[in-house]
């Protein structure tokens, strides 16, 4: 009887101790289990960031400013981009519709105003200014003629510079008059950007004050 009680006794001791292994075995197994599905979701989590860096650098490779930096014809534009700490704002994401001057159009203007807007001091000037070949959303060639058309040739538009610009059409070309009342032309339309377009003129455009 007495042996029979230490069997069971012994029976009783392999059990719970079986029982302590299976329950050591199955935290490990939960834990490698939790510590695989933690390194899986962080390098999805990295993927995906290297992901959207890629599409970021790739929107700005093809950006308005990266457009206009890649174009000889408008570095007098960019240098201004520049010293007006608006070449970054070009670059991100959103719609915009820029009327580029070239440089023979930056050259038209007398040498003493260039000089004195590119002035440290005068960066809110400038920024002013370029602010005003600027117009919220992408505007393409065909929808500006349309615009003009559908408002008895004389489609006004509203600038990031809060002033407006009158857009109108002569023999083919749309035509810009600035706040001053002078006309510049659209001679390059249509540089397709990743966040908007560029309509190349052969005026700076001047606001009204």
């Amino acid at each position: 009887m007495k042996m029979s009680k230490i069997f069971m006794s012994l029976a009783v001791v392999a059990l719970l101790f079986a029982s302590c292994d299976d329950t050591k075995k199955k935290e490990a197994e939960a834990k490698a289990e939790a510590e695989k599905m933690e390194m899986e979701a962080k390098m999805k989590s990295e993927e995906e960031a290297k992901m959207v860096e890629m599409e970021k650098m790739e929107m700005q490779k093809n950006s308005i400013a990266s457009m206009a930096m890649g174009n000889p014809n408008y570095s007098t534009l960019v240098a201004a981009l520049k010293q007006a700490e608006l070449a970054s704002t070009f670059m991100e994401p959103g719609e915009y519709t820029v009327f580029a001057p070239t440089n023979d159009a930056f050259a038209k203007v007398p040498k003493a105003t260039m000089d004195m807007l590119m002035m440290p001091e005068n960066k809110n000037k400038l920024q002013d200014l370029l602010k005003y070949h600027v117009v919220k959303g992408e505007w393409k060639a065909d929808a500006v003629v349309k615009a003009i058309n559908d408002n008895k040739n004389a489609y006004s538009v509203t600038t990031l510079a809060g002033e407006n610009l009158t857009l109108s059409l002569k023999d083919g070309k749309v035509m810009i008059k600035d706040g001053k009342g002078k006309m510049s032309v659209v001679a390059d339309a249509d540089m397709d950007a990743s966040n908007g377009v560029i309509h190349g003129i052969d005026a700076v455009l001047m606001p009204k004050g």
